[in-house]
């Protein structure tokens, strides 16, 4: 049987500026790298809508651009209810992100929301630091678990989707 649904993956942070831009850009690279990206497409939004409309942080394109990640596109957006209905999986930054989208998820779709670290049980964490109010170490910390997480999900999601 082929698939005619393309699997649609929503990373979510708290302002949709570091974090899940930035896991929005090097997942979408790993899926284009595995020959995915007709199968399997992401997007980014935010808890909160303080940035909506903005990029990326200047210290998290930054980082991303000097791994060879191109944040082109991504603008900052806040989740919308019509995303528990559209996304496949949508995969909370931290403790806090997925308690607010399990609150306002409907009850029936809560199986798609999980931690975006459970794609890296090696990171030795469940969070992803916000770097928001750091300096350029922090970013790079962050992008390093970001990395391992998509690397992680890139890799279940090839094998099911």
């Amino acid at each position: 049987m082929t698939r005619t649904k393309t699997y649609r993956v929503l990373m979510v942070c708290t302002g949709n500026i570091c974090r899940s831009p930035s896991a929005e850009g090097v997942f979408r690279h790993m899926v284009a790298a595995e020959g995915l990206s007709d199968r399997i497409s992401v997007d980014s939004a935010g808890t909160e809508n303080w940035h909506a409309g903005g990029p990326p942080s200047r210290l998290a394109v930054i980082a991303a651009q000097a791994r060879g990640y191109d944040f082109s596109g991504i603008t900052a957006r806040a989740v919308q209810s019509s995303d528990y209905q559209d996304f496949d999986l949508i995969l909370a930054m931290d403790h806090g992100h997925r308690d607010i989208l399990t609150k306002a998820c409907p009850s029936d779709m809560h199986h798609k929301i999980k931690m975006f670290l459970d794609g890296a049980p090696k990171a030795g964490r469940e969070d992803v630091p916000d770097p928001y109010y750091g300096d350029a170490s922090d970013y790079e910390y962050a992008l390093n678990l970001i990395e391992m997480g998509c690397r992680g999900w890139v890799t279940r999601l090839r094998e099911t989707v």
